[in-house]
């Protein structure tokens, strides 16, 4: 809560008194429908042999429950009062208004300024004398009330059907996706390469490598055609792997197989 101003006991100095009704829960969304500050129902208190008898009468417009699949199903109208005491308990109904507004109390009056900033303003409405509890009647449409209500809340939130039509959508499953028939086919491919003559192979690496000084196995691959296992094999025999510095993870000839001027080892490095 914001900062507090001081607590209006009008209704204390007044010994304005009180109920406290608990009233059910469908009740209370039946009132929240009602316009503007229309009638909601109609109190009755009448003695019968000297004891206090209460029921409140709800309205006939008001009686139309939404929300649940059967659009007929109608709240009780009728609701006797069950009376209780305080049991020696000191109960009072305050009420709080947000400040700049204005609040109507039960007696006509209006408290509040309606404009301007401030503290949230508290007010003693009154004192409970009397505590009671609102049921409704036992009643063939209060029955089917409860049933329906019971159903609609045992209902599970996410439910299975079965889907008449396939679903068409950029998400279709696939079998394999694109990448994986590329990897497949390259596979495919290395496999069945032939293992060419030797002294043509190194043939073809002398020759690509008095263009370049170093190459990566798999610019060796496209260049000889030749299966990857069998082309490092002839590489171990004529070059040097290197695992670190500049050219990391590329070939190049051993230094008895090089045929490099100076100006072109210099222009590869």
């Amino acid at each position: 809560m914001s900062e507090k101003g001081e607590v209006d006991l009008t209704g204390a100095k007044q010994n304005t008194g009180v109920w406290l009704v608990k009233v059910p829960k469908y009740l209370s969304q039946q009132w929240a429908k009602a316009s503007g500050r229309g009638e909601v129902g109609k109190l009755r208190i009448c003695k019968n042999q000297g004891k206090a008898e209460v029921s409140f009468t709800l309205n006939e417009e008001l009686t139309a429950i939404e929300g649940i699949e059967d659009k007929t199903v109608c709240a009780p109208r009728e609701h006797p009062f069950t009376m209780q005491t305080v049991g020696g308990q000191t109960l009072a109904v305050f009420t709080e208004t947000s400040s700049g507004q204005s609040e109507e109390r039960s007696d006509g009056s209006s408290s509040g300024s309606g404009a301007g900033a401030g503290p949230d303003k508290i007010a003693l409405e009154g004192l409970v004398v009397q505590r009671a509890e609102c049921r409704p009647a036992v009643s063939e449409k209060y029955m089917r009330l409860k049933r329906l209500q019971i159903e609609e809340l045992s209902k599970p939130v996410r439910l299975s059907r079965q889907l008449e039509k396939p679903v068409t959508n950029n998400y279709r499953p696939v079998a394999n996706h694109a990448y994986n028939l590329e990897y497949e086919k390259k596979k495919k491919e290395e496999g069945k390469r032939a293992r060419g003559d030797k002294q043509q192979v190194l043939d073809m690496l002398f020759s690509a490598f008095e263009k370049h000084q170093y190459y990566n196995i798999k610019d060796l691959v496209d260049i000889t055609k030749q299966p990857v296992s069998y082309l490092k094999e002839i590489l171990k025999g004529i070059g040097i792997y290197n695992v670190k510095g500049t050219h990391k993870n590329t070939w190049e000839l051993k230094p008895e197989y090089r045929h490099y001027s100076g100006e072109e080892i210099t222009a590869d490095d």
